[in-house]
Formats: C-alpha cells, sequence, structure tokens
C-alpha cells in the first residue's frame, strides 16, 4: 500500500470527505466505507452450509447470530480464497427487504482506514476492472494510484444473491 494513502486528512464532521476501510483480496486491494462496516474479526473458522455456491463459505457465530461470511474473492473472481494469518471478517450492514442485516465479508487482509475528498473521488472505469463495474460506487485517487471503492448495496446484494442460490441448486 503505498504511504501516499496515509496522507489523505479525514476532518470530522467533514461531508466533503469520505472514510474507507482498505483490504486485499489477492493481489487486489479494495476499500469500502467505513460508515457500512459493523466490525473486523479474526477468522476463527465458518459452519459450512451445505448447497450454496462456492462464494457463499458458510455462517459464523456472532455473539448468537448466525451471520452467512460471502468469500469476496470467490464473488469478485470465482476463485476461491485460502485462509492464512491475516484472513478476517469484515462484518457488514447489508440491506434486505428494506431493512439491514449482518454479513460477513472474508478477505485476506485488512490494512488501513484511510479518508479521501469527494474531489479524489473519479468515476470506475468502463472496462478494465477485475470486478463487474457495478461493484464499484467509484475510485478513490492517491498520487499516481486509484483504489477501487466497492458499493456493498451492489457487489453484496442479498436478493440477488439468494437468486443465484436458487438458480445453481
Amino acid at each position: 500500500m503505498s504511504s501516499q494513502v496515509a496522507e489523505t486528512a479525514y476532518t470530522a464532521g467533514d461531508a466533503s470527505t469520505m472514510q474507507c476501510l482498505v483490504f486485499q483480496v489477492g493481489s487486489e486491494v479494495f476499500a469500502i466505507e467505513i460508515h457500512t462496516v459493523r466490525e473486523i474479526i479474526q477468522y476463527a473458522g465458518i459452519t459450512m452450509v451445505p448447497q450454496m455456491p462456492a462464494f457463499v463459505r458458510g455462517v459464523v457465530n456472532l455473539r448468537g447470530a448466525v451471520v452467512p461470511v460471502i468469500d469476496v474473492r470467490a464473488r469478485f473472481s470465482g476463485l476461491k480464497s485460502t485462509v492464512g494469518k491475516r484472513t478476517s471478517i469484515i462484518v457488514i450492514d447489508a440491506v434486505v427487504e428494506g431493512g439491514h442485516a449482518p454479513l460477513g465479508l472474508l478477505v485476506d487482509a485488512v490494512t488501513e482506514v484511510v479518508a479521501f475528498t469527494q474531489q479524489n473521488i473519479v468515476v470506475p472505469p468502463q472496462f478494465g476492472t477485475v470486478i463487474p463495474k457495478d461493484f464499484i460506487r467509484g475510485m478513490g485517487k492517491f498520487g499516481d494510484e486509484f483504489l477501487p471503492i466497492i458499493d456493498p448495496a451492489r457487489a453484496f446484494d442479498i436478493e440477488e444473491m439468494a437468486l443465484l442460490v436458487e438458480h445453481d441448486r
């Protein structure tokens, strides 16, 4: 990760900045708005659920709640993640039928929190991204590099993923 990311300043209460959690999936680096993140938990095993597509790794027990876990690498590329020392689960608030539900995102590592000013967020390219362009809200610019900012409502749409589960049966 470039040291230029850390140079982006965040001013509390400033609506013109966006705070994002940065995470790794394989060799790719992504960000997700921090306000959608409930918590980050260290990987400690997942209970498998039969007859699920490859991107649904299973469920975890989070203080008595059953939380489905999506393998982000499998969701984005179809390739299953390998669990390592830094593997984490980012628990987000996913939108479901007008409400919210916890959803775990299995990632290779969580690296840092950064903030982008609105001027440093540009429209994602129409081609050339490693994930569907609809999954990207924007590209956070820092120095000469860009960081894809994931749109969780599209990338992890529970209703759309449920249709994929039904289709695979």
